[in-house]
């Protein structure tokens, strides 16, 4: 697949359809990890696509951040990211960044991102000691009324 222009259409995709693909995907980098979320922790956070002049459309077009943690020990915590970067990598997702630690102390961090969609993934330790799970869209449209099946 080719990496899209900035010109070409933006991809269709309801709101609920990404939220439910966003969280597929952070269920699936967690079970790939080992780790179980935290119920409840889920925070999908939709917004307005910004133009490179500060510009918002009034189409309906967004962006999704959707962020799920999970309590798992810090020690387990590179482990758990190494799984989920050979799990993306697998999957042709291109590996932006990589840490497991500073200064001997955990703190993970793993960045990816796919071209032919332009999500975004992070997997990383929290200031709090949580792992956070992430996916981030790029912008989106809507479907027309006249593209919703009945």
């Amino acid at each position: 697949m080719s990496t899209p222009g900035p010109n070409d259409p933006l991809p269709v995709k309801a709101r609920q359809d990404a939220q439910d693909w966003a969280q597929h995907m952070t269920e699936y980098m967690a079970q790939t990890a080992g780790a179980a979320l935290d119920a409840g922790s889920a925070e999908p956070i939709f917004s307005d696509c910004v133009g490179k002049h500060d510009e918002v459309r009034e189409d309906g077009r967004y962006k999704l951040s959707y962020a799920v943690y999970s309590s798992t020990p810090l020690e387990r915590h590179p482990e758990a990211v190494r799984k989920v970067r050979a799990m993306l990598e697998q999957q042709g997702f291109k590996i932006d960044g990589y840490r497991e630690g500073i200064n001997g102390k955990v703190d993970t961090i793993l960045d990816a991102s796919q071209a032919s969609s332009r999500y975004l993934i992070t997997v990383e330790t929290t200031t709090g000691g949580l792992l956070a799970f992430r996916v981030r869209t790029p912008c989106l449209m809507p479907p027309t009324t006249a593209e919703t099946p009945h």
